[in-house]
């Protein structure tokens, strides 16, 4: 076997391990702290109805978790800033 063939190949198996720990990796739990937390500071009145819309942000559910957090007295500007925050996502 080729030295370029071998090197190709030990790099994309690397490639494809790393990959594959960073999709094996659990969300983070402070994401929904954090999302909670802006929550409660813009008016939300029901901090486990909160809690349960930024788990829908973490998940990648942006519209559930704007509704849920809207639902509960956040401002839909506010609300769309908690569950981007949760989701990792630029504003």
């Amino acid at each position: 076997m080729r030295t370029s063939t071998r090197i190709a190949g030990a790099l994309t198996g690397l490639a494809l391990t790393l990959g594959g720990a960073v999709v094996a990796a659990p969300a983070a739990r402070a994401d929904i702290s954090a999302c909670a937390d802006m929550a409660g500071q813009a008016g939300a009145t029901d901090s486990g109805s909160a809690r349960a819309a930024c788990g829908l942000g973490v998940s990648g559910d942006l519209q559930s978790c704007v509704s849920g957090l809207t639902g509960t007295g956040v401002a839909g500007g506010a609300a769309t800033g908690a569950c981007r925050a949760a989701a990792h996502e630029p504003r």
